[in-house]
């Protein structure tokens, strides 16, 4: 990597959050800033991840009230309707797609559950509506955070798009070396 291209800190989403993550993005070899573009990608993939859990989290949650509440059926009548993959409201997505796996699956999923640790989310008609509600409150505040850090996230993903798209662009880069290069690139 060049120099001033690292970030410091040593999680992913340190480096690229970094303020100097991207300094020197025109100078880089095309090769590093592919590799930035790389870590940046693969925190939006881990951050996507976790919101996932956390939504998941706060529908059973939200279901859970609604059939105290009596709009509701059972968790277990409405466990497909819960666990779909249907939009939660209109899609607001960037319309980004990604081959890449979420890594650390068992730790994001250790995070998720220490975030409401003290309501024991196993059986949620056990639990009383304030330790829902504050259950509801702590996923909802953390999923905000989560959906903030993955903008700025997108953000890097998107400068380093950019100065890829600039260097094919302006004759910088020739496509023949990316195809060279074989589909890793």
């Amino acid at each position: 990597m060049t120099e001033g291209l690292t970030g410091k800190g040593t999680r992913r989403i340190d480096r690229v959050l970094a303020e100097d993550f991207l300094a020197g993005l025109g100078e880089a070899p095309l090769a590093d800033v592919r590799g930035l573009r790389g870590e940046a990608e693969q925190e939006e993939v881990d951050l996507s991840y976790l919101r996932r859990l956390i939504q998941g989290r706060l529908d059973v949650l939200r279901a859970e009230l609604n059939r105290r509440d009596g709009t509701g059926g059972t968790l277990v009548e409405n466990l497909a309707g819960i666990l779909a993959d249907e939009p939660r409201s209109p899609a607001r997505g960037l319309g980004r797609h990604s081959a890449l796996e979420p890594s650390r699956v068992d730790s994001h999923r250790r995070y998720v559950e220490a975030l409401v640790a003290d309501v024991d989310l196993s059986d949620v008609s056990a639990r009383t509506p304030d330790d829902l509600a504050h259950a509801m409150r702590v996923l909802s505040e953390e999923e905000q955070k989560l959906s903030a850090k993955r903008r700025d996230v997108q953000k890097v993903m998107d400068a380093c798009s950019a100065e890829i798209t600039r260097r094919y662009r302006d004759g910088e880069a020739d496509v023949s070396s990316l195809l060279a290069e074989g589909p890793a690139s």
